[in-house]
């Protein structure tokens, strides 16, 4: 499958995009630009004088939605979460009480507002900065390798098209968010987002939310959502700088400064990741005298944070981000020899320049229990392309968006949120502009009738320019059982994917391909089903849940032979089930072990076939030990099942081998400022392909220094 973007003229590249759904997902984001000081009607946290806050619930149940393989011991070096403890009765104007809380041990993407972990219902994956930092992840594509229920493909090593499939849903049904900002490119076929750009260096936390969404979410949030929110400034000045080098011509380097001054909080960041010699592209695909080219990448991230206190109840945020990346790699071109498509002989290049930002005021009345929050987004995503035998490509996308949200404790246990939306993307190639708006509003409660069982609900309407309109809904609930540490949990929920401006409008007559303006929405309902067991007092956790989706009026290509015309209609149908099973434990304080594994059956219903790059096993086994005080050393094992794929030069059915990485990194802390760090990736070598077409990266060792004020 070519390396090119979803813009290119290739015929191939475009067709294979819309048919195989390998891009990520739009969003349409209602969250605040970081998790930051937010209300949390659902644990009530109290602040003893002279002593640290404490729930007044006892935390029985098991937090088990984080991927964490980090020990208890090992210190905490991310800011923590700042919540807000309302004072007095309803109609009391004290102010909220700021607590810090553990970064591990909530979440906000599930409900938009910061909850304990153990009191959702929803499958959530919370992955922080500590562990990121602990396992040495680069990229947003290796954090989310290991989170249960997804799966990564990457065609082509560093800055390759990135897809993430969750819970066997296309790629394009996973929902892309940043600090609040919609990071999906509207000039891409499905609206597509290379996870593969996002770098970690300035990331607090990653949340991974499975299942339906689009009841909160809206459009495109079928298979689920992934929201990363990047570091804020807290406290005195901070300054960090990072050198690596290593393996595959690697090269990164990272600073940050990051604090606070009375009312105003800071955090400027810049990042580079550079890895210039990766080999990419296996032998026996290539034509008799024709070289394997190296792919290289080179990735600038330069990213702000700021926010002001403007008055005790009225505070602005504001956050950008720019990303500017050349790609270059062995593209693919059509060979009359034997009909099929093969490397080209010559380097392809592609070069992307992405820019978004987001401002946002955030009023709170009655000391808190009313929190308005009124934002807009802006997004840019140009992408240039160079082939030697397509020639230069050009695609920019652009969105504008207004929302408002409003979070209302409506009395100690019933929390409503209101919310509305409205954005235009923007769609510009030669020859081509198009652009569409759509508008949303939602309705979420979320209640504790009795003690111990949560409720969610909420509901949402869309109104879209060109297919009109759209209602969703979530209903989730958990029951906690303070005697036996255990929850159980369940929710059900439907969401929609609407077609891209590139489907409706974008036409390719070179290569009889033309887009279809009646294209409807894809739809889905899913539900799940689990729950979650503490032992030994909390020190060991497991926990199991079910999930099933049904997705109709898929956006399939077609083909008439009569006529030699494509285009893409919604006649498709597919079903996935399957089992998330997890279980941690605390050995001793200074060693943790976690185990994932994800059971996936994924079938097209039109046709009966399994679904491709869909892996039915998935296992991860991680280790974090802490030797000593100034050692950290993690380790993981990744298991992938065969699964089916396109072959790359024929797009004929195969059967990709399944194949087990194991990854090794140490952390030594030297003193207070200095710290020592390298990793093992792919510790034996093992040799594979994800996709088809495409090896993996073998062994690769590299080593660092971290500084910091």
């Amino acid at each position: 499958m070519p390396k090119t973007s979803s813009n290119s003229v290739s015929y191939k590249c475009g067709l294979a995009a819309v048919a195989l759904g390998l891009a990520p997902a739009a969003a349409h984001a209602q969250l605040a630009t970081s998790p930051g000081t937010v209300q949390v009607p659902e644990v009530s946290v109290t602040a003893p004088v002279n002593g640290p806050a404490k729930a007044e619930r006892p935390v029985k149940a098991p937090s088990a939605a984080q991927q964490s393989s980090t020990p208890r011991a090992q210190p905490r070096r991310e800011p923590a979460v700042m919540v807000e403890k309302p004072k007095g009765s309803a109609g009391n104007n004290e102010p909220a009480e700021t607590l810090a809380v553990d970064p591990a041990t909530v979440s906000v993407s599930p409900t938009a507002t910061t909850q304990s972990v153990d009191t959702i219902a929803s499958s959530v994956t919370v992955v922080t900065a500590q562990e990121i930092e602990a396992q040495q992840r680069r990229t947003a594509n290796d954090v989310l390798k290991s989170v249960p229920g997804v799966n990564v493909v990457q065609g082509g090593g560093p800055g390759a098209l990135t897809s993430v499939f969750i819970r066997g849903t296309n790629s394009n049904h996973s929902k892309a968010i940043v600090d609040g900002v919609d990071v999906s490119d509207p000039s891409g076929v499905n609206r597509s987002f290379n996870f593969g750009h996002l770098t970690t260096f300035d990331l607090e936390r990653v949340e991974v939310l499975r299942g339906p969404q689009s009841g909160l979410y809206g459009a495109d949030a079928l298979g689920g959502v992934v929201v990363a929110y990047t570091k804020k400034g807290e406290g005195p000045l901070r300054v960090e700088a990072l050198a690596e080098a290593g393996s595959f011509g690697t090269f990164n380097q990272a600073v940050a400064a990051r604090g606070s001054v009375d009312r105003f909080n800071y955090a400027f960041n810049i990042g580079h990741f550079r890895a210039d010699s990766v080999p990419v592209t296996p032998g026996d695909i290539l034509l008799p005298g024709t070289k394997a080219l190296k792919s290289n990448y080179d990735n600038m991230t330069y990213s702000t944070k700021l926010g002001v206190d403007v008055t005790r109840d009225v505070t602005l945020n504001f956050v950008a981000r720019y990303i500017d990346t050349a790609f270059g790699f062995q593209g693919d071109s059509f060979s009359f020899g034997d009909f099929t498509y093969r490397p080209d002989a010559s380097r392809s290049t592609q070069d992307t320049k992405q820019f978004l930002t987001r401002g946002e005021a955030i009023w709170s009345l009655y000391g808190g229990r009313v929190k308005n929050i009124v934002g807009i987004n802006y997004t840019d995503l140009s992408t240039k392309d160079f082939s030697p035998t397509a020639g230069a490509s050009f695609a920019d996308g652009q969105r504008v968006k207004y929302d408002w949200r409003s979070v209302v404790e409506v009395s100690r246990g019933v929390t409503v949120t209101a919310g509305a939306d409205y954005q235009i993307e923007k769609l510009q190639v030669p020859a081509l502009v198009a652009q569409e708006s759509n508008s949303g509003v939602y309705l979420q409660a979320q209640v504790e009738p009795v003690r111990n069982l949560f409720l969610v609900g909420n509901v949402r309407h869309d109104d879209n320019e060109t297919f009109g309109g759209a209602t969703t809904w979530r209903l989730s609930s958990a029951y906690l059982f303070d005697e036996t540490s255990t929850k159980i949990k369940g929710s059900v929920g439907t969401a929609f994917k609407a077609p891209s401006l590139s489907q409706k409008f974008q036409d390719f007559p070179a290569f009889n391909f033309f887009a279809n303006p009646n294209l409807k929405p894809e739809d889905s309902t899913g539900y799940d089903i689990g729950f979650e067991q503490a032992v030994f007092g909390g020190r060991v956790q497991l926990g199991a849940t079910y999930f099933h989706n049904d997705i109709t009026n898929l956006i399939n290509g077609t083909y008439d032979p009569a006529t030699f015309l494509s285009s893409v209609e919604n006649i498709g149908r597919a079903t996935t089930k399957g089992i998330e099973v997890f279980a941690s434990a605390d050995v001793t304080d200074n060693l943790r072990l976690r185990a994932d594994y994800t059971y996936l059956e994924a079938f097209d219903e039109t046709t009966g076939e399994e679904l491709k790059r869909r892996p039915r096993h998935k296992a991860t086994l991680s280790a974090g030990w802490k030797p000593t005080d100034p050692l950290l050393l993690t380790a993981s094992v990744s298991y992938f099942s065969t699964s089916l794929d396109y072959d790359r030069p024929t797009f004929a059915p195969v059967t990709v081998a399944d194949y087990a990485l194991v990854n090794l990194a140490a952390d030594y802390a030297v003193n207070a400022n200095v710290s020592l760090f390298g990793r093992i990736d792919n510790l034996f070598d093992k040799s594979y392909e994800n996709p088809a077409g495409f090896e993996g990266n073998g062994l690769g060792a590299f080593v660092g220094v971290k500084l910091r004020n």
